[in-house]
């Protein structure tokens, strides 16, 4: 059945490999362009973005014919490819093979988006470890295996 009206926030995170701190700063910025374009090129729209040294954090609307894995998997390997390609990190850069989605409401969005935008402000009292230890527990998600 075609869903004809939808409402599907979600909020990933992304890590690279071992968490290692690669993404420069001044690389940040055409990182998340290209990774905006990814989002608006497979039916979906993204509302922030924000490229930490060893993690992003992307809130997107989907559409519903495209699943949360799939387009993880098509950010993080297309990403990924864009990444070395224009060796835009020292090395070869790769992502971690799993991230994680949480699902956000339509009340949310706008706190949602703050955040993503404030992480640098964030991350000078809370490490990343720290901020993922929450969302878990904010969030009560369930790893998937």
């Amino acid at each position: 059945m075609r869903i004809e009206y939808h409402n599907l926030y979600t909020h990933f995170v992304f890590t690279t490999l071992h968490r290692q701190p690669i993404i420069p700063e001044k690389n940040r910025i055409r990182i998340e362009k290209y990774i905006t374009g990814i989002v608006n090129n497979n039916s979906s729209k993204l509302y922030a973005i924000f490229a930490n040294p060893e993690h992003v954090h992307i809130l997107v609307s989907r559409a519903p014919g495209i699943s949360e894995e799939t387009l993880a998997s098509i950010i993080a390997e297309s990403s990924e490819r864009f990444i070395n390609e224009n060796k835009l990190t020292k090395g070869n850069f790769a992502w971690q093979k799993s991230a994680s989605a949480f699902s956000v409401s339509k009340s949310e969005i706008d706190k949602v988006c703050q955040y993503i935008l404030n992480q640098p402000k964030h991350h000078k009292k809370t490490s990343f470890a720290e901020e993922y230890d929450s969302f878990i527990k904010h969030y009560q998600a369930t790893l998937h295996k």
